[in-house]
C-alpha cells in the first residue's frame, strides 16, 4: 500500500486495518495466480461414448448389407482402437479418460463377446436390458447419466458420442450445461441418414466414418442355404402357416406383453424381430427365403394374422 493512500485524517487503527486488508488481498491474488498456473498445466480430458446397437446396425448395413448381428462379425477391439486413434488426432492436446461401450443383454448378463470387450484396457462396458424382441432398453439413460456426471465433475472437457438416437439429445444438453463440448460421430448411411436431425443440431461438431474406415472391422458370415437342387420352393400357404406357427410359439415363450409391443407397428416389424422371424422360418422349412420377397411377405402375413387373432 502506498503512503499516498493513507490520509492524514486516518487514525492509527484505520491505517492498520487498511494495511491488513491490502496484505490479505495480495496473498489472495498470489494464490489465484498459482491456481491458474496449475490449471493451465493440466491437460484437457476426453472420453468416447459408443452406442453399440447403433454401431452394429449402421456398420453392418454399410459393409455387410444387413443389420442382423448374426449375419456378420464385428471386430469390436479393432474398431475401439480405431476410435481411440481418431480421438488422439482430433483432441491432440487432450488425454483419454476411457471408452464407454453401451450395449444390451438379457437380464443385463454379459455375453462372451461383451466380456471380451470389458477386458480391454481403457474400456468400460455398460449394459442396458434386451427385451424379448431383441430391442435395447435403458441404454440412452445410461449414456445420459455418464455424460452428465463426468461433465458435472469436470472429469472431461470433450465427449465423442457415437450414436444416432434422438433420445440422446437430452444427454448432450446435460453435458453441455456443465461446460463440456460434445462431438457426434456417425457411420455413413447408404441412403438418407441414420442419425436424428435434432441430435445433429444440438452437438458441437459432427464427423462421419465412411465405408473404407468401417470395412476392416466387419466380416460377413457365410449364409446357410437349405436348397437342394431340383427341390421346388415352398408355397405361399406353407410359408404363411409357418409364420402363424412362429407367432404362436413366441406368444408362449416371450409372453403376450412382449408380442403386444409389436402391434403399433403393423404391418411392419422392427429389423431385429423381422430377422428372428426369417431365421426361425428357414430352420422350420429347411429352406432359405433370402431373395424370395413374395414368400417373405407371406411369412409376415401369417405371423400378423395369428398375432391379431389373439388380441
Amino acid at each position: 500500500m502506498n503512503e499516498a493512500e493513507i490520509h492524514p485524517q486516518d487514525t492509527p487503527e484505520n491505517v492498520r486495518d487498511i494495511t491488513e486488508i491490502a496484505a490479505r488481498l495480495e496473498r489472495t491474488n498470489e494464490l489465484l495466480q498459482r491456481m491458474l498456473a496449475e490449471v493451465a498445466k493440466t491437460p484437457s480430458t476426453h472420453a468416447i461414448f459408443v452406442d453399440a446397437g447403433y454401431v452394429y446396425a449402421a456398420a453392418g448395413l454399410l459393409v455387410a448389407g444387413t443389420e442382423d448381428r448374426r449375419s456378420f462379425d464385428l471386430d469390436a477391439e479393432g474398431l475401439i482402437e480405431a476410435f481411440i486413434d481418431k480421438a488422439r488426432i482430433i483432441f491432440a492436446d487432450s488425454r483419454l479418460l476411457r471408452v464407454y461401450w453401451y450395449d444390451g443383454a438379457r437380464r443385463r448378463i454379459h455375453t462372451s463377446e461383451q466380456q471380451s470387450i470389458a477386458e480391454l484396457p481403457d474400456v468400460k462396458v455398460r449394459l442396458g436390458n434386451l427385451n424379448a424382441n431383441n430391442q435395447q432398453k435403458g441404454v440412452d439413460s445410461l449414456i445420459r447419466t455418464d455424460l452428465e456426471s463426468l461433465a458435472r465433475h469436470r472429469a472431461i472437457s470433450d465427449a465423442a458420442l457415437v450414436g444416432g438416437d434422438e433420445d440422446l439429445v437430452s444427454a448432450v444438453e446435460a453435458a453441455q450445461g456443465y461446460g463440456a463440448r460434445v462431438h457426434l460421430w456417425g457411420i455413413e448411411a447408404g441412403e438418407g441418414r441414420n442419425q436424428a436431425e435434432p441430435l445433429l443440431w444440438e452437438v458441437d461438431s459432427q464427423r462421419t466414418f465412411d465405408l473404407d474406415f468401417c470395412k476392416p472391422y466387419v466380416t460377413r458370415r457365410p449364409v446357410t442355404t437349405y436348397e437342394h437342387e431340383g427341390d421346388p420352393p415352398p408355397s405361399r400357404d406353407q410359408v404363411r402357416f409357418i409364420g402363424a406357427q412362429i407367432a404362436a410359439t413366441w406368444l408362449a415363450e416371450r409372453g403376450r406383453e412382449a408380442v403386444a409391443e409389436l402391434l403399433p407397428g403393423h404391418p411392419y416389424l422392427p429389423g431385429p424381430v423381422d430377422q428372428d422371424l426369417l431365421i426361425e422360418a428357414e430352420k422350420l422349412l429347411q429352406r432359405s427365403l433370402r431373395g424370395h420377397a413374395v414368400l417373405r411377405r407371406a411369412l409376415r402375413d401369417g405371423f400378423w394374422q395369428h398375432v391379431q387373432s389373439q388380441f
